[in-house]
């Protein structure tokens, strides 16, 4: 008998890794002003565990922590690491951190009013910190693929520390060219390719500074400060950065102070900072900044695309244009499903998305609010869900008026009560029980089990209701078919409509989203069926053929093939056959799927426009050979990534 863990699961979402979550505290007073005020010389690390706890959405696979101590003595640690890939990785760094700290206090009772040997002695305390919490997509998940990643050198400058939120689309062309360079990276993976090319052009900046040093005179000992104040980290971005071709927002920190945050010119992975006379704080999402440090919306920037935030160890911040920005492409799956919720503008554009999806939901269930109820599953689709009823109680209102003006002439006072009362059937129509989220088990025995995971209402659904459900995106479909359409089924509506507040997803992503396989997405599958059906199958090795023309040529000049596949086909024939897939003879209700358009989308995340895996349109040229690769991958039986 298999022995395996059931994984966690979102439903109805089938569950995604993705994305990256990066914080970073510059402390702009000495220690002591913290312990005075706040109480605790630990307030950096104290900021750090709240900001990475609340982006613990944005990835449970690993966490890590480094931390700078500012003008230390020659031969004293200065620089600390900790990292994690434990089941919960965040509380257990922070264990580690907090039992090496007491451990110190209990050696030396004496250390707790004095800030500058607790400083001295203990790791982790210091004025500079970077964290980051990791899903993998790129490589294992072992501990040694946790961020940061520390590139280490006996000068103070050259000490590099790297974590970001990225994928790079052409990591194989840049660790090429570090090879050309003499270089021997330790692995492929493109954090290493990406540290290791700053790492160069670090080297070469110093060195630079320390010729000037001595054409000046200094001595060996005066060079070290006169580099920390000359350093231009933004020349040296520039250079590294000269070929990446991904979606990024990175961190980084020298070890003598400076500091960056750097974006990708068509600002497809999301950074915002905050600073006032105490503090400079960098993080994925606004609401952790705002909730953090208790500050309003309007006091935190966005990181442009294409820029670097740069911190001096002297703490002076400034703004420097990297690269070219691009047209902007936002991840717009930041929007729908990543971010958290209480980001205002990101609360709104959830409601905008189910509130435009609402008149075809109501042609799917003819109008008939009287004999629907409404629902969502998973939570996250909650916001999207209150858009929907905005909408859906417009449509009840404008019924109301309708039947009170037909009946105008012999409404009695009884019959203008009863048309009043009439209100939108809403239900928490399914319950997680969170007691089976592991077990053992074979695998044939699997399939049943899950679909137990959740509990349904009984007794508020009646054989002729149509049965609404909001879900934030359908993308491989498998939870859906094996466990969600099965359970609802037992409620036994006339009707089970699915609602996508996400368009079909039809491509895989490339910068950060873990959608690297053409077969796994249920558009995909849909599409050949379609051509199965239609006789058309012969598509698919043209397709093929044409997209293996392309490996030889350069980024710039290939072409996404792939949107070949759907050309032939509406939006509702592909959800009708997403239907059909999902849905066996087992399930006794109609079935119908319905999803956001592409522009109703545009129309909700205005400044959030990257929807390459919806369209195909690829905000960068690597993207172009991401999708033809997938799909000669898939072509060919090939279970690699494309990236």
């Amino acid at each position: 008998m298999g022995v395996f863990c059931l994984p966690i699961l979102e439903i109805m979402s089938d569950a995604l890794k993705h994305e990256c979550g990066i914080a970073l505290v510059r402390l702009l007073k000495p220690l002591e002003f913290y312990k005075e005020k706040y109480g605790t010389a630990f307030y950096g690390v104290n900021k750090m565990y709240l900001m990475m706890e609340k982006q613990h959405n944005r990835g449970q696979d690993g966490a890590g922590i480094a931390s700078i101590k500012l003008d230390v003595r020659p031969g004293e640690r200065y620089i600390s690491r900790v990292r994690s890939n434990a089941n919960q990785p965040i509380q257990d760094i922070f264990a580690q951190i907090n039992a090496r700290a007491n451990s110190e206090f209990e050696a030396d009772p004496g250390l707790k009013d004095d800030v500058a040997a607790q400083k001295k002695k203990i790791p982790y305390l210091g004025e500079l910190f970077l964290g980051h919490v990791r899903y993998g997509t790129f490589g294992g998940n072992s501990v040694e693929h946790v961020h940061p990643f520390l590139r280490q050198n006996n000068w103070m400058h050259r000490n590099l520390i790297i974590a970001g939120n990225f994928n790079m689309t052409n990591t194989t062309e840049l660790f090429s060219n570090l090879t050309k360079l003499g270089m021997h990276p330790k692995e492929k993976a493109d954090t290493v390719t990406v540290m290791e090319k700053i790492g160069h052009f670090l080297d070469d900046e110093v060195s630079k500074l320390y010729k000037k040093a001595k054409s000046k005179g200094l001595s060996k000992i005066e060079a070290s400060p006169f580099i920390a104040r000359k350093l231009n980290l933004a020349k040296v971005l520039k250079r590294a950065s000269k070929d990446w071709d991904g979606g990024y927002a990175m961190a980084g920190l020298l070890g003598h102070g400076d500091a960056f945050v750097m974006r990708d010119p068509a600002g497809i992975r999301p950074a915002y900072y905050y600073q006032d006379d105490e503090v400079i704080v960098v993080a994925s999402e606004r609401p952790v900044i705002q909730t953090v440090f208790n500050v309003p919306f309007e006091s935190i920037n966005e990181v442009e695309p294409g820029t670097a935030v740069l911190m001096k160890k002297d703490g002076s911040l400034s703004v420097s244009r990297i690269l070219e920005a691009t047209e902007r492409k936002s991840c717009s799956f930041e929007r729908i499903y990543f971010s958290r919720g209480s980001d205002a503008e990101i609360y709104q554009e959830r409601k905008e998305l189910g509130r435009l999806i609402m008149p075809d939901v109501l042609k799917a269930i003819d109008y008939d609010t009287n004999n629907s109820v409404f629902s969502f599953i998973p939570n996250t689709a909650e916001t999207s869900f209150y858009g929907m009823l905005d909408a859906a109680q417009n449509e009840l209102n404008k019924q109301k008026n309708n039947a009170i003006f037909k009946e105008k002439e012999n409404l009695t006072e009884e019959r203008l009560k009863q048309i009043q009362d009439f209100k939108i059937r809403t239900e928490k129509i399914a319950i997680k029980d969170v007691k089976l989220r592991t077990f053992i088990t074979d695998d044939s025995s699997r399939d049943d089990l899950v679909a137990h995971v959740y509990d349904v209402t009984y007794g508020v659904v009646q054989p002729e209701d149509n049965l609404v459900i909001i879900d934030d995106s359908i993308v491989r479909g498998t939870t859906l078919k094996k466990s969600i359409l099965k359970m609802l089924d037992r409620l036994n509506p006339k009707q089970i409509v699915v609602v996508s507040s996400a368009p079909q997803i039809r491509y895989p992503d490339c910068y950060g989203i873990d959608m690297a396989r053409m077969e796994s997405l249920i558009a995909f599958q849909a599409a050949l069926e379609l051509h199965k059906d239609q006789g058309t199958s012969d598509i698919i090795k043209k397709i093929y053929e044409k997209c293996k023309k392309q490996v030889a040529l350069v980024d710039t000049e290939v072409v996404n093939h792939v949107k070949g596949i759907y050309a032939p086909f509406t939006a509702e024939q592909l959800s009708a056959k997403i239907a059909e897939i999902i849905s066996d003879n087992t399930i006794n209700a109609k079935v119908k799927i319905i999803f956001q358009t592409v522009e109703n989308l545009h129309k909700a995340c205005p400044k959030n426009l990257g929807d390459w895996y919806f369209t195909g349109n690829y905000p960068t040229p690597g993207g172009n050979r991401v999708v033809n690769k997938a799909y000669i991958n898939y072509y060919e039986g090939n279970p690699e990534r494309a990236y």
